[in-house]
Order: C-alpha cells, then sequence, then structure tokens
C-alpha cells in the first residue's frame, strides 16, 4: 500500500499532477492516497522530500472478519445481445456451492437494456440477481465495469465470486481482485467447498498442465475464480423458479472513463465456435499438413460438425488458433469428439476429456489419447478418415 510520512510531506502537489489515476489530493497541506491508487509508484518517483512510500501488505491473516461475507456470486456476462453460455455453467456450479454453504446464489448483471435477462439467470439457479442496467455499460470497458462490481462487492461481501474465463472475464476480474486485495485463481477446471471453514477448493491445471493444482484463499475475501467455459454442466433451466431483482443505482463517477469505443465488430475468426457444436472433429501433428485438414473438414461437413485442433497443429500454421482445444485453447464438450493424429498429451486431454464420445485414430498403438478414448482405430488417417467419409454418404443415402 501507499504510505504518506506527514512529518516530511510539505504538500507541493507535485505527486497529485504526477498521478494518472487521480487517486492522490493534497488536503490540509498533506497528500491523501484514494482508493483508485493502482501502485504505480510514478509519485514515489517525483516526490523530493521522500514522503511517500510503497509498503507490502501483509499477509491479511486474522485480520478479515469472514463471518461478515456470506454468499456466492456469479459475475453474468452478456455480450453480441446475449447472455454468455459461460454465466449458465457458472450458476450451475454456483448452485452447488451455495447449497453446501447454506448461502443464497446471485448474479451480477451489468449492461445497458439487459433487464429481460433477469428471468433466465433466476431459472437457471439464482437467487437473487443485481441489475445495473445504465446507457453507459452499453459497451464493456474494463475500467467502467471494474469499478461497477468492485463497488457492489464492496456493499454486500459475497465469500466467492466467479466469472468465465473469457476475453472479458481474464480482463476484469483480475483488476477488481487486485484493488480488493482479494485472492484470484484463473483457469479453474474444478470447484468445491471444504465444509469445515467454507475455504473455496479451486482446481486448475499447473506446470504446463502436468498436474492439477488444488489452490485455496482462506484468509482474504471474497475468493475469485475465473473457470474455463464448456467444463461445468448448466442445470436444467426451471421457469417456475422465483427469486428477487435487486436494481442497483450507480454513481455517475463510477461510470466515466477514459476509453472511448469508437467501433465493436465480430470478427470472422469468433465465428469459429468450437464451444458450441456437438460434432468435432479435430487434428494433431499426424496430419501433416494443411492438405490433410482437408480430409479431416470433409468428414466433419459429413457429420455436420465443426474441425478442431491441437496445439502441435496451429503452431505448424495448418490451421488458425480458433480451432484451438487444449489447456492454451479451449475446453469443449460435444457429444462426439474424433481425434485424428493427435497423440493425447494432457495438455490437450484437459480441453476435450469431457465429451461425451471420444474416437481416436492414430498409428501409434501406445499413444495417450487411447487410454480416453471410447473407441480407438489404429491406422493411418489418411486411409481411415476417407474411408470414414465415405462409409457416412452411404448410410445417408
Amino acid at each position: 500500500m501507499l504510505k504518506v510520512d506527514s512529518e516530511k510531506c510539505i504538500g507541493c502537489g507535485v505527486c497529485e499532477d504526477q498521478c494518472a489515476f487521480g487517486a492522490i489530493t493534497v488536503e490540509d497541506g498533506c497528500a491523501v492516497v484514494g482508493d483508485t491508487c493502482t501502485l504505480c509508484g510514478s509519485c514515489v518517483d517525483a516526490c523530493e522530500a521522500g514522503a511517500l512510500r510503497i509498503e507490502e501488505a501483509e499477509s491479511g491473516r486474522g485480520t478479515v472478519d469472514l463471518s461478515q461475507w456470506q454468499g456466492i456470486w456469479v459475475f453474468a456476462e452478456f455480450r453480441h445481445g446475449v447472455v454468455a453460455p459461460v454465466t449458465h455453467e457458472l450458476l450451475g456450479v454456483g448452485r452447488r456451492l451455495a447449497d453446501q454453504r447454506g448461502v443464497p446464489l446471485s448474479a451480477v448483471l451489468p449492461g445497458s437494456g439487459v433487464r429481460g435477462e433477469c428471468d433466465a439467470l433466476i431459472a437457471a439457479g439464482a437467487d437473487t440477481v443485481y441489475l445495473v442496467d445504465d446507457p453507459a455499460l452499453a459497451r464493456y470497458r474494463e475500467d467502467v465495469y471494474g469499478r461497477v462490481l468492485e463497488d457492489l462487492i464492496r456493499c454486500y461481501r459475497p465469500e466467492v465470486v466467479l466469472a468465465g474465463a473469457t476475453a472479458i472475464g481474464r480482463s476484469v476480474i483480475p483488476q477488481v481482485a487486485t484493488r480488493l486485495g482479494a485472492g484470484l485463481t484463473a483457469d479453474c477446471t474444478g470447484l468445491d467447498i471444504r465444509p469445515e471453514d467454507g475455504t473455496l477448493l479451486q482446481t486448475r491445471p499447473a506446470f504446463g498442465g502436468n498436474i492439477m493444482a488444488t489452490i485455496e484463499c482462506p484468509d482474504t475475501r471474497p475468493q475469485m475464480a475465473t473457470v474455463r467455459p464448456k467444463v461445468m454442466a448448466p442445470l436444467e433451466p426451471d421457469p417456475a423458479r422465483t427469486g428477487q431483482v435487486v436494481e442497483v443505482e450507480i454513481d455517475a463517477g463510477l461510470l466515466e472513463s477514459r476509453v472511448e469505443v469508437l467501433e465493436t465488430v465480430v470478427s470472422e475468426a469468433e465465428q469459429v465456435n468450437i464451444q458450441e457444436v456437438e460434432v468435432l472433429v479435430a487434428g494433431g501433428r499426424g496430419v501433416e499438413g494443411e492438405k490433410g485438414f482437408a480430409l479431416i473438414r470433409e468428414l466433419a461437413e459429413e457429420l455436420g460438425g465443426a474441425v478442431a485442433a491441437s496445439r502441435a497443429a496451429v503452431d505448424s500454421g495448418w490451421i488458425s488458433y480458433p480451432h484451438q482445444v487444449g489447456q492454451t485453447g479451449k475446453t469443449v464438450c460435444p457429444k462426439l469428439y474424433i481425434a485424428c493424429g493427435i497423440s493425447g498429451a494432457v495438455q490437450h486431454a484437459v480441453g476435450m476429456q469431457s465429451a461425451e464420445v471420444v474416437v481416436a485414430i492414430n498409428r501409434d498403438a501406445d499413444a495417450p489419447i487411447f487410454d480416453i478414448a471410447t473407441y480407438g482405430l489404429v491406422g493411418d488417417l489418411f486411409e481411415v478418415v476417407p474411408l470414414l467419409a465415405k462409409k457416412i454418404q452411404e448410410r445417408k443415402k
């Protein structure tokens, strides 16, 4: 934290002028630090009197009254006119965690013209929806969304805050966690509650995906985590569920931004959403190039599915990143996943092992992919894939 030595401070105002975040003001001849301080250190360097210093925050052990923080919160991400599917997945796991703790489950819904989404969130498991509906939130701006979420957390004090590990979730949640001094675990694949003390057990791949680590934040609140899409299962919507909608009025100052969004466009790459299709045909290093992916694409078209890939194939330039499955790509959960020429390293497996049926095609009978496959075909994919496509065509006729 930033400390001011009142005996050394001469009230010159240099630090106030230097602060790009408006976090320092001079009051009664002494510098005062506000909540918007980011600890960038520019004021410390500029202070000739040596009145400013940054101190490491103490661990906080025993300083937070944990009993004052209750409830499970889900950040409801609204983009491109709809609530992101990962929100419903988080409400599914959030409902289980809330029931374990005996506390309510709430969704925080910021946006403009989003009032109509509240009933769907309650049907998906939420007891309460905190609605922040304001034209200033029509377009996502990290600084505004971060301040709004921070303000709500400070006011209502939830013990757990969950968000999707999406582009938006990964940008806004770390900012909020930093401002709150809270612990954050990114890209979780498993969540649970320790019954004796209510600690959130956050599981995620570590050391390049070679192990699964369970992380705790027992001494600070809220406990915050981002969760990879398609890892958690949403609940079956229950239109009969009832809940409370709390309309939140946000101070106008929190809605001011240094960012001006000129235009929002959806790139062609974003149209390839491998997380929302029921059939995926994936190619790996064994596909050997773009010509091999032509066979993969033909089989995917016959099955009415989409093309996916391992990191090795993407790194080789045979296919673009939006198709990548795995720890550094996307997590998918299709009804059918056909892995062609993919060895099945743990980094890839963590992204597709939740598929209902996995079919592996590989010439190496000892490939790890066969350990998680429902069905395995040992053979040359350049022979097997065309035969599969031909058989499917025959069945269609």
